[in-house]
């Protein structure tokens, strides 16, 4: 659609559920149409950390035990792509240092609801902050953001449990020098965030991401980061990047290659082609940051929406925040 620059457009797309008290970051969806959603512990009063949305209600999930006596606070919530739900768990309350068996990666089998295995990763430091994953086709690899502000990408071979990071420190997973954000025109200059959006490409090959405090996009191969043998200068020589695309948290990419980008200072979601061209999926003035994207089998890209600069932790400790917090999604395929 033809609109003047600079006028607000919103495409359609529907709230799959709001919330009144409950600040969501993760969002996935499986093959069946079920939502899962994730509400880390910032400071807020979080009574479950992980929830899959019922008729529009958040349910602890896969129970309220487990999340009473298991989990932290999730980050993160991923469908993989042979269908089992993981969640990513920071270890970490309020963004203090994690606790002792705090950060990890829990399994759950979304036939049965049961907790299927836990790896706690090795390969991390003692200001790690573990933000979002991927999975390969092949069930054998995650790639985890490392979002503390060195940053790193961090690989878990889930049939072993061993973890090594990769990158640490890099250019291209740290947050960048004197970043400063507009948000809304609004001036933001506390974000110190290294790597966070993550996506993974169709065949596997490659690994695209970013660090949040940044508006440059990455990528590198997966073999690359597999190959234990390589030196970190190797690894390094082999990461691209490709250009500027606004500040973004989170990423996801489609079977055609397309990738699809928040773009937290203009509440948008953008989409890059395979061809490297960029358009606009969503421009809404009530989209005030979106926070992370889940592409799912029926053609939806869900999101969260979670008014983050208006937060006490960037916003100069003052809390603004009006809900709802909502989850919503707009068709693109």
């Amino acid at each position: 659609m033809n609109r003047p620059l600079g006028a607000w457009a919103a495409p359609d797309y529907e709230t799959v559920a709001a919330f009144d008290d409950l600040m969501p970051t993760g969002v996935t969806a499986d093959g069946n149409g079920r939502v899962f959603v994730c509400f880390p512990r910032w400071g807020d009063d979080v009574a479950f950390t992980v929830a899959e949305v019922v008729d529009g209600t958040p349910v602890p999930y896969p129970s309220r035990e487990f999340n009473d006596e298991h989990l932290v606070s999730v980050q993160s919530v991923v469908v993989d792509p042979r269908g089992r739900l993981w969640l990513l768990d920071t270890g970490s309350l309020a963004f203090a240092p994690w606790v002792e068996n705090g950060p990890k990666l829990v399994e759950v089998d979304l036939a049965t609801n049961t907790v299927l295995r836990v790896i706690r990763p090795a390969a991390i430091t003692p200001t790690t902050y573990l933000n979002d994953v991927r999975f390969d086709r092949s069930g054998k690899y995650a790639f985890v953001t490392d979002s503390q502000a060195e940053g790193a990408l961090i690989v878990v071979d889930l049939e072993t449990g061993e973890s090594w990071s990769r990158l640490r420190g890099h250019v291209s997973t740290r947050a960048e020098d004197g970043f400063r954000a507009v948000v809304q025109g609004e001036v933001r200059e506390g974000y110190v965030v290294g790597a966070d959006g993550i996506a993974l490409s169709a065949d596997d090959t490659r690994l695209w991401y970013c660090p949040l405090s940044s508006r440059r996009l990455y990528s590198i191969p997966t073999a690359a980061l597999l190959d234990r043998t390589l030196s970190e200068e190797q690894v390094a020589a082999q990461v691209t990047d490709h250009g500027d695309k606004g500040a973004s948290d989170g990423l996801e990419m489609d079977a055609s290659g397309a990738l699809y980008a928040t773009a937290y200072e203009h509440s948008a979601v953008l989409r890059r082609a395979a061809d490297g061209t960029w358009s606009t999926v969503l421009h809404a003035p009530d989209a005030l940051w979106p926070d992370t994207l889940a592409l799912a089998a029926d053609g939806y890209l869900y999101m969260s929406v979670n008014q983050l600069p208006r937060t006490p932790l960037f916003n100069n400790g003052v809390d603004d925040r009006r809900p709802p917090y909502r989850i919503v999604r707009v068709r693109v395929a």
